[in-house]
């Protein structure tokens, strides 16, 4: 299950490689009904884990026909055995991490993104390493993994192909009438060509926190989930208190 050569040039050339098929359809079953377990407040959430609900339905703008339809995503995954044991550690993923990163590693940043339709839901162009006071970046991989199909239609990722080879560029809210929390985007970034990565189930894009990525706004009928997590070695450091000791963060073997 390790990153093959012409994956591991792919990903330090491009910022970003596709893995198909990484995940059985019956994980992804479980995973979605964890998913909905939360959203459906029939499961109170587990440790630090927050349930977010989207900011068009936050503001009163739109009525949820569901209470799934007003969840944006779940944060720190941490507690929940099936989402982070069964996604976060599970040991074909941790075999290609490793690859890029050593076996040496914690996990930050957990996430299932839910996009309902009819929410606008778009996220900015931005870096994830914005989002983390630990360095380098060369030592940080994001993982993103579709849990139902991700098309143009329902807000695939977009990305800028070796924009991770440049430094983290200033980030501000977007001029936009809704914006969830922390949806920042690049300044300066203008006319710039996306590249759309559509994805089936279970496919998962690893990537470089200085990839320049986003999504846009899901046009379809139905939902468009993703779970995600990142990996850093446990040799990065960060200024102020010990960044390996924070609620959402967990060390894990590969």
């Amino acid at each position: 299950m390790v990153l093959t050569p012409h994956e591991i040039a792919t990903y330090h050339d491009q910022g970003f490689v596709v893995r198909s098929g990484l995940f059985a359809a019956d994980e992804l079953a479980a995973w979605d009904a964890r998913f909905l377990d939360y959203a459906r407040a029939l499961r109170p959430p587990a440790g630090y884990m927050k349930v977010m609900n989207d900011v068009m339905v936050a503001k009163g703008s739109v009525t949820p026909a569901t209470p799934v339809h007003a969840v944006n995503k779940l944060l720190n995954l941490e507690a929940d055995p099936v989402l982070y044991d069964g996604y976060v550690r599970h040991p074909g993923l941790l075999a290609c991490i490793a690859s890029l990163l050593g076996d040496d590693l914690f996990t930050l940043a957990t996430n299932v993104f839910n996009k309902p339709p009819g929410i606008d839901g778009r996220h900015p162009l931005h870096q994830d390493l914005l989002y983390f006071r630990l360095r380098e970046a060369s030592k940080i991989v994001g993982t993103w993994t579709a849990m139902m199909p991700a098309t143009r239609e329902n807000g695939c990722l977009a990305v800028l192909p070796g924009s991770h080879r440049g430094e983290l560029m200033k980030h501000a809210e977007p001029d936009w009438d809704f914006v969830n929390r922390g949806f920042v985007g690049i300044e300066t970034l203008t006319d710039v060509e996306r590249v759309h990565v559509e994805l089936d189930p279970g496919d998962t894009v690893i990537f470089h926190p200085l990839l320049v990525h986003g999504s846009g706004h899901n046009k379809s009928d139905g939902f468009r989930r993703a779970i995600s997590s990142h990996y850093a070695r446990a040799d990065c450091v960060a200024e102020g208190p010990d960044w390996r000791e924070g609620p959402g963060v967990k060390a894990v073997r590969v």
